[in-house]
């Protein structure tokens, strides 16, 4: 203790020095010391006093250097020292605020901000902090005497603890908002301004009943007195009211808010700044309330964004006017008008951010919105007062963006959905307005009168910001530009022909990816005129040091010749070409900017294909000398696949691809593997003898299930190589390569594309070799006899041999029938070779004839006797796929089978899936008849497994036939006979009219679980015969039993990832079923006990997961469709269930809520807070908790900061300060490096 003892007596010693550096430094060599240890001072109270009377002595320093570092080191002094010198430290601060020294004061205040700022967010040090600075600060401000300056510096850091500590200030006496309520009516307007914010903070810790006395007491006469200071101080206090306390708010907005709405029609601009105000607060976080408000609002919001009493041009007869004004009047009205007593642009600019508010929030009123409020932002782009014109852009903005998440998903995504209105036009009759059709309507004037305030000699921020407009305009009505193409060539030609050294790279690199989009979206003859004004410019910029403005020049080019292609002139193309060869043979060259320059390269290659031959190739050369080998390849796959070279050039590019799968890493070993692929298919006259031995000899090493990846990527090139030139690669790939490819066709690791390209090896020797067939058939069963125990496939070897028999179809009959005495009864043949061989006759079946072989048939389905389950399993597949090759022969035999046993039910029905599965419509048409009636038989006798396989026939069955299986399905109380299905069909709809309906769930559960296999079908050929009937269908989630209201939602989920046009409309009606299954149901839960122990079974776990996951998937493909007030309950909701994978979930759908729709987010971070909160803190450890706890706690902390980071994005201090607490606990956890991480990875927090 006493080096430390020495190191503070030091730091008292300097801090008494005359010199300020010394006392300056001593300050921070002791907040250096602290931050390193905070146990300085360790039980020595009296050095503790003496240090902190030292610090806070500075406070009151001459200089004010020293004056602010020593309100730094109190900061961090006030978490390691004890609770008598915390009261001493704020006593004494509070005094300091209350004295008449102006500079003490502000300094002091400073000083309790700092305080109050760097406390822990939780402890016992801030539970004390506030208990104690609390009551000073109230008791400050209640003294009559006190100085305005003082009591606004008080409210300050009072709101500070009420953000910051709302739970420790709950029960503080005298309460805050009892102090703070007597300032409303100050003298002084900034008091009265603070204190209604720093009141509506305090009823967040307040009772409902003190909450309610300041609405009947405070508020509602203050709004309906005629004093205008009471009208203007008591909306104010409405809208703070309403960002923190929404829920209290909105059930008081039917007796206040009518009053509101009256005053924004005093003259009185304050008053109408502070009414706009609270009207957007009330927007954003009470929406629903402020529904049957909303008209009102857009009314006021109109009519002030017009206000301008002090300008008599009207601005609307001047924006919609027919004549052209000239330049020089054009240049006057882009200035901005000069008054400085002149307010009304505040209000103007509230009304702006109100109806910003109402566009951000209400995409449900689109075309309402696009009706009222966008002629009018329209008109008001020439806003004379920038500030006020950047806010009316904004609007706009966000309402193109509103209308390309919501307003044109059906016209972009799903063209059937909008088939039905597009008939009724064809049909004369009036057709549906939609926003997109709206908006187009307004693009006219839209762009006049943006277009002429965009101008060159703008500020950059106008020019930002309009160029933000024209870019969110492209991304909902792409070519839209082409009537004011050549003013937007004129300007971004001018701004990007300036140096960057005059104006900012960053607008240079805005105006240029704006071109990008421009060259993307619109056809060649919109732009080909401007191409001379622009390209100059845009030449200029490849050569611009700044990477940004250099690597968005290459990428709007590669755009350019991508859009224009083909290109035929080498006007520009050349230079173009110029500035690529350069940036390409430079070692320095910024990586983006190389990456956007090969990019450059391909596009020349595949749309300046003529002009590109006529070069000397050097571009080449510097590719292969290039040290990124990675695009380099990328560059050469893409060229040679679109474009023909001579064969010395495929040489040289073979050789170097292969000494770059020699030296690169694996992935991109990967694409150098598939670039080989692609030069070898170019070679037109066989391969060279000593590249075939290199190229095997080379992938041979990669020819190992220990890399997946690699071996499928080498085989595709040994496939290629086999197909180009058969004669020169056969001997080397049976040699050298065969013996590897037997030991791995016969492992279970080859799956998906490794296998079909196993078997395409199979049949490429085969092709170069015929004879091989009779060899390969018997090298891979030895091979799978041979295999390790536990390693081998009977049906990845199966799947080879029907590979080999297919390319060699002569060995067809051979080869069943040697096969087929494997599976004869009688015979004492291992198990392993039974199931063997049944797999490879089923294999074979599936496309030969075997009626001539029908033993094999009848002992495979003999088999279905067998003890062993995989002999079972793979005698169901084996008569299945024999069926398919003679449907009549063998299909009623399976059929039959279906009714004689539970067991050769269930075995038929699998069989019956191959056949379903592997036929086509054709011939499942001619029998379906047949299948569907054994479909339904026993139901309540059937297991979950058999029912399963029972609805994937079901589906299979009905998406053949569609017109005639889906009304078999169908939910409806009619006759038969209103039902026209025809003679042929009247015996099946009278078997299954009423099978939703049916009193069996299994029959129920079996209905809806194949409905949910027609979804998953792609084709839409059917849709419109399904979607009058998917409601009916989706309704079983009201069903009573559990399995029905599963698979029920499991359908939805279904039919909202594949088929989401056939559900938009319909979400009205399924969203309040869908989110009733997200609710808890306690009925569910039971208690098991298990020997000593209780556990808790929850029955409906299952259907919420179900639910929570369909949400997510309708939040993914139906947006447009969702109430997200609504829907947010429901997420929340899930934030504090007890199951993990929910929360999982949960944590998912904000993620994905925070980019789709920021701004209503952004308004319930702090209801979202709670459940964050909780899931980040991990797994309490007790005496119970095992290592699997551990790592699911772990799982949910890193889900849940997933989806922080994304949120961080969106929260400010002011908007949600519980969520700030969140963040500030989690950046100084545990977790801070991880956290710190995401957000990077999502971008800078804005």
């Amino acid at each position: 203790m006493a080096p430390k003892m020495a190191l503070i007596n030091s730091y008292m010693t300097k801090m008494e020095d005359p010199d300020m550096d010394f006392r300056f430094m001593a300050l921070n060599d002791l907040t250096n010391t602290i931050l390193e240890d905070p146990t300085l001072f360790g039980n020595d109270e009296g050095l503790e006093s003496k240090t902190v009377d030292k610090v806070v002595q500075l406070v009151q320093d001459k200089n004010s250097e020293v004056k602010n570092q020593a309100v730094k080191c109190l900061g961090q002094l006030v978490k390691i020292i004890k609770e008598s010198q915390l009261s001493s430290v704020i006593d004494n601060l509070v005094n300091f605020i209350g004295g008449k020294d102006d500079e003490l004061r502000d300094i002091a205040g400073l000083a309790l901000k700092t305080v109050t700022a760097e406390l822990p967010s939780e402890g016992a040090i801030s539970e004390r902090a506030c208990s104690t600075l609390t009551p000073k600060l109230v008791g400050q401000i209640q003294q009559p005497s006190t100085p305005p300056e003082t009591v606004i510096e008080m409210l300050a850091i009072l709101s500070i603890l009420l953000s910051r500590f709302p739970v420790y200030l709950a029960d503080v006496k005298p309460a805050p908002a009892t102090t703070i309520t007597p300032l409303l009516d100050h003298a002084r307007i900034a008091v009265r301004k603070r204190a209604a914010v720093v009141l509506a903070q305090s009823l967040t810790v307040s009772n409902q009943s003190t909450f309610d006395d300041m609405v009947a007491h405070t508020l509602q006469p203050a709004l309906s007195s005629s004093s205008l200071p009471s009208q203007r101080t008591a909306v104010l206090l409405l809208g703070a009211m309403g960002r923190f306390s929404p829920t209290q708010v909105g059930a008081i907005l039917p007796s206040v808010l009518p009053t509101v709405l009256s005053l924004v029609d005093r003259d009185d601009e304050e008053l109408r700044e502070n009414c706009l105000q609270t009207l957007e607060a009330l927007v954003l976080r009470c929406p629903s309330e402020m529904n049957p408000f909303l008209t009102g609002a857009i009314k006021s919001g109109i009519s002030l964004i017009k206000y301008d009493p002090n300008y008599n041009e009207d601005m609307e007869d001047e924006e919609m006017a027919d004549g052209e004004e000239d330049e020089d009047d054009e240049d006057d009205l882009g200035q901005d008008y000069s008054d400085d007593e002149d307010t009304s642009y505040k209000v103007r600019r509230s009304a702006a951010k109100l109806l910003t508010a109402i566009i951000a929030t209400r995409p449900d009123q689109l075309v309402v919105i696009y009706r009222t409020i966008a002629p009018v932002l329209v008109m008001r782009f020439g806003e004379r007062e920038e500030s006020v014109r950047l806010d009316v852009w904004a609007a706009y903005t966000s309402l193109l963006q509103q209308t390309l998440l919501y307003g044109s998903g059906t016209h972009s995504k799903d063209p059937e959905a909008a088939g039905l209105k597009r008939k009724r036009a064809d049909e004369g009759m009036d057709v549906e307005e939609t926003p997109l059709s709206l908006l187009k309507a307004q693009i006219p004037g839209l762009l006049k009168a943006l277009v002429r305030h965009l101008q060159p000699k703008s500020s950059e921020a106008s020019l930002q910001a309009g160029f933000a407009v024209l870019r969110a305009l492209l991304a909902v009505a792409p070519g839209t530009l082409t009537s004011q193409m050549t003013a937007i060539a004129s300007v971004s030609s001018t701004i990007i022909g300036k140096p960057t050294s005059t104006t900012s790279s960053l607008l240079h690199s805005t105006v240029i990816s704006f071109l990008d989009v421009v060259f993307s979206t619109h056809s060649p003859p919109s732009y080909t005129g401007v191409l001379p004004q622009l390209t100059p410019s845009l030449l200029k910029s490849l050569g611009e040091k700044d990477p940004r403005v250099a690597a968005a020049s290459f990428k709007t080019f590669a755009t350019l010749l991508q859009s224009a292609k083909p290109v035929r002139s080498g006007e520009w193309v050349d230079p173009l070409y110029a500035q690529v060869l350069l940036r390409l043979e430079r070692p320095d060259t910024d990586a983006a900017v190389r990456e956007q320059t090969e990019t450059c390269l391909t596009e020349l290659w595949l749309s300046a294909t003529d002009l590109m031959r006529s070069k000397s190739g050097a571009e080449w050369v510097a590719l292969r000398k290039s040290g990124r080998t990675d695009g380099s390849v990328i560059v050469v796959t893409k060229v040679a696949k679109e474009v023909d070279f001579p064969a010395s050039w495929v040489d040289e590019f073979v050789n170097w691809t292969l000494n770059v799968i020699r030296k690169s890493s694996r992935t991109q070993r990967d694409e150098a593997l598939l670039c080989l692929a692609t030069l070898i298919s170019k070679y037109n006259n066989g391969l060279p003898q000593s590249l075939v031995s290199t190229i095997i000899s080379q992938l041979t090493p990669y020819l190992t299930l220990q890399d997946i990846s690699h071996f499928t990527n080498s085989l595709t090139v040994l496939n290629t190589m086999l197909r180009i030139a058969p004669a020169d690669v056969y001997p080397a790939a049976e040699s050298e390569v065969l013996p590897i490819i037997y030991k791995c066709a016969v492992s279970q690791l080859p799956a998906g594309p490794l296998v079909e390209n196993i078997i395409e090896f199979f049949g490429t020797l085969v092709t170069a070799d015929p004879p091989i067939a009779t060899r390969l058939i018997p090298g891979l069963t030895t091979s799978l006899e041979k295999a390790p125990a536990g390693t081998a496939s009977s049906v990845n070897t199966s799947r080879c041999i029907g590979g080999i028999v297919r390319s060699e179809i002569s060995l067809a009959a051979a080869t069943v029938k040697d096969f087929g005495k494997s599976i004869k009864p009688g015979q004492s043949t291992p198990t392993p070779r039974v199931i063997l061989s049944l797999h490879v006759v089923g294999e074979i079946g599936r496309f030969i004839d075997m009626t001539l072989q029908n033993d094999v048939f009848n002992n495979a389905v003999a088999l279905f006797a067998s003890p062993s389950q995989e002999v079972r399993a793979a005698a169901a597949f084996a008569a299945g796929n024999i069926a398919i090759g003679n449907l009549s022969a063998f299909l009623p035999v399976i059929v039959k089978q279906i009714s004689s046993s539970d067991e050769n039910r269930l075995l038929s029905l699998h069989a019956l899936k191959e056949v379903v599965t592997y036929c086509s419509s054709a011939q499942l048409e001619g029998v379906a008849d047949t299948l569907w009636p054994p479909l339904f038989e026993n139901p309540d006798n059937t297991q979950e497994s058999t029912r399963n396989v029972s609805a994937a026939c079901l589906g299979r069955l009905t998406t053949a036939n569609p017109a005639r299986y889906l009304p078999l399905l169908h939910v409806r109380n009619f006759s038969s006979s209103s039902l026209q299905l025809g003679a042929a069909t009247h015996w099946s709809y009278s078997f299954n009219q009423a099978k939703l309906r049916d009193d069996s769930p299994s029959i129920r559960a079996t209905v809806v679980a194949s409905i949910r296999y027609t979804f998953a079908d792609p084709s839409q050929s059917y849709d419109e015969l399904l979607a009058p009937l998917i409601v009916d269908f989706l309704s079983l989630v009201q069903d009573s039993d559990l399995t029905v209201r599963r698979l029920s939602l499991t359908a939805l989920n279904a039919a909202a990832r594949n088929k989401p046009a056939l559900i938009r409309d319909q979400l009205t009606v399924l969203l309040p079923l869908l989110y009733n299954e997200t609710v808890p149901k306690p009925e569910l839960v039971k208690i098991v006990e298990m020997g000593p122990w209780k556990h808790k079974v929850d029955d409906g776990l299952e259907i919420r997961k179900t639910a929570y996951e369909t949400m997510y998937t309708i939040l993914d493909t139906s947006l447009s469709s969702i109430d997200l007030h609504a829907f947010f309950i429901h997420v929340i909701r899930g934030l504090s269930d007890d199951s993990d994978e929910i929360k999982v979930l949960t944590h998912m759908m904000l993620f994905r809520l925070a980019q789709v729709a920021p701004t209503t987010t952004s308004q319930r971070l702090d209801d979202i807070s709670p459940g964050l909160e909780q899931a980040v803190k991990g797994a309490q450890v007790t005496k119970d908790t095992v290592k699997q706890d551990l790592e699911r706690a772990g799982e949910l902390q890193h889900s849940a900061l997933r989806a922080i980071a994304a949120l961080s994005k969106l929260s400010s201090s002011t908007l949600s300060p519980r969520f700030e607490r969140l963040i500030e606990s989690v950046e100084k956890g545990p977790l801070a490096r991880e956290f710190k991480q995401r957000v990077e990875g999502l971008g800078a927090r804005m």
